[in-house]
């Protein structure tokens, strides 16, 4: 395993457990824990972990939200299974919106670049990705966060205000029954209910680990969205009160 594939696979660890010992990732990994710790240090100086006594814990709370390369490192598996299945809801013709995000990045990467389409996106990052070959692309305007590298503020809630969608791939930070999909950013926050309010079929992509959690800010029910398409296999409770909702949950394999 290369170094980087080695620390792409701690942050991964470390955020699906809540946490890790230098013992656990040593043995899952099969290196020292002279090394696991050299890279332990090197990931907290990125503000990819942070350490712990014995080990490292996830920066992510209620209120603090990873950056986009924490995210961009995590899950990759998963999230490409999630954007496999997430393409076989595009039509030829439709305008189709895509959240800024990692896991809609995924979907960017695979979504048709034959001009069939038109995308637009809150994200400069998934722009370039769906401009490619011959796709048409319109970018929301705004200002750019850099901590999520998402384009929010008065300029992109005019143009949300403006347009309407046939579909839209929707990121969250987390997705309770209760609490209902929920982000760290007040202003993301905002943008991503305009995206809801002006879609017609809204399509989460999300990890199964980030469902039954809770964010800061609430920007849509579950009943607001109409699939979900997630990695992993959901708790049957979790499940059912989703489908309870009106949401259609599909569970994907990563390969």
């Amino acid at each position: 395993m290369l170094p980087a594939e080695r620390k792409r696979r701690i942050v991964e660890l470390v955020s699906a457990d809540d946490g890790c010992s230098v013992e656990g990732l040593s043995e899952e990994l099969d290196y020292s824990k002279a090394t696991i710790r050299r890279d332990l240090r090197e990931l907290e100086d990125r503000g990819l972990i942070e350490r712990s006594h014995g080990g490292a814990v996830p920066v992510t709370t209620v209120g603090r939200e990873q950056t986009y390369g924490q995210k961009e490192v995590q899950n990759l598996d998963g999230k490409r299974a999630i954007a496999d299945e997430a393409i076989t809801e595009i039509s030829d013709g439709q305008v189709v919106f895509f959240d800024a995000g990692t896991t809609t990045m995924q979907v960017a990467q695979k979504a048709p670049k034959d001009g069939s389409i038109l995308a637009v996106t809150n994200s400069p990052r998934l722009a370039v990705e769906l401009g490619k070959e011959d796709n048409d692309v319109k970018l929301t305007g705004g200002t750019l966060r850099r901590r999520t590298r998402a384009l929010v503020g008065p300029t992109a809630e005019s143009f949300m205000e403006r347009t309407n969608f046939d579909l839209l791939f929707l990121g969250t930070n987390a997705v309770d029954v209760d609490a209902g999909l929920t982000t760290p950013n007040e202003d993301e926050a905002r943008m991503k209910q305009l995206m809801v309010e002006k879609a017609s079929r809204v399509v989460l992509v999300a990890g199964a680990t980030k469902v039954g959690k809770r964010s800061f800010v609430q920007f849509a029910d579950v009943a607001d969205v109409d699939l979900f398409i997630t990695d992993g296999d959901l708790p049957a409770r979790e499940r059912e009160a989703f489908e309870n909702e009106g949401m259609t949950v599909r569970e994907v394999a990563p390969e």
